[in-house]
């Protein structure tokens, strides 16, 4: 997924209200910038950190400018924005690059389903169940090589997974994508110290029979690319 508009470097200031960030441009200007990202962004917005900036201007918002990367020690991009992980995977699972789903010809986004919940793709191909993808940004690394998730606690989180079991109970299939939105990462861990409770979903889930597939991505400035799968610990 390539942005649609070249990025901007610029420096942040802070970070606050989840969702605003002020940055300092190169050329000295402040502006604030939307934060796509309800997480607590553990270790990706420290003040004074390189950040990667959208521009835009649609009359329509409010913010003329939106954080999509930063970047962390060694010069490595992480993507902070939680909507970009939909729609990168979107193309992927249209082209039939994902291959644990590949079979699949039929992608549908943002299906109802469960109780008054949304499920982020729901796959479907006759002669094979329906597939329920749930997608989640990953993004914390606190060791290095790992990738973890949750950043926070997930209440949300807890409740998708608990949705999923069900699809498999009713005799579909459910599937949590866990999209790594850094390249410094080759295995993956549910951080059950940040939230017991999703560690405990997530083993119940399993149990029921949902799957988990993660996925890295090559990140750059000027686009977001599904890579390769990650161990799972």
């Amino acid at each position: 997924m390539r942005f649609p508009t070249p990025l901007l470097r610029a420096r942040l200031i802070r970070r606050y209200k989840r969702f605003l960030a002020d940055c300092e441009l190169p050329d000295g200007r402040e502006v604030t910038a939307h934060c796509a990202n309800p997480g607590s962004m553990m270790g990706l917005a420290e003040p004074g950190s390189i950040v990667w900036l959208e521009p835009n201007d649609d009359p329509k918002k409010k913010l003329k400018f939106g954080w999509r990367l930063v970047e962390v020690c060694g010069g490595t991009l992480v993507g902070v924005d939680t909507s970009v992980p939909n729609r990168a995977l979107k193309t992927a699972l249209e082209a039939r690059q994902i291959a644990p789903l590949a079979a699949y010809e039929t992608v549908r986004a943002e299906v109802k389903y469960a109780e008054k919940s949304r499920i982020d793709f729901l796959l479907s191909q006759p002669g094979l169940p329906d597939c329920y993808v749930e997608v989640k940004s990953v993004t914390l690394s606190r060791t290095a090589g790992l990738a973890e998730f949750p950043d926070s606690v997930t209440a949300r989180g807890a409740k998708h997974l608990g949705n999923l079991a069900q699809m498999c109970r009713a005799g579909h299939r459910a599937v949590l994508l866990y999209l790594v939105q850094r390249g410094d990462c080759d295995r993956f861990a549910i951080a059950r110290d940040i939230d017991p409770a999703y560690g405990a979903a997530w083993d119940e889930a399993a149990a029921a029979g949902v799957e988990r597939l993660v996925i890295s991505t090559s990140i750059t400035s000027e686009a977001v690319e599904i890579a390769q799968p990650i161990v799972a610990e």
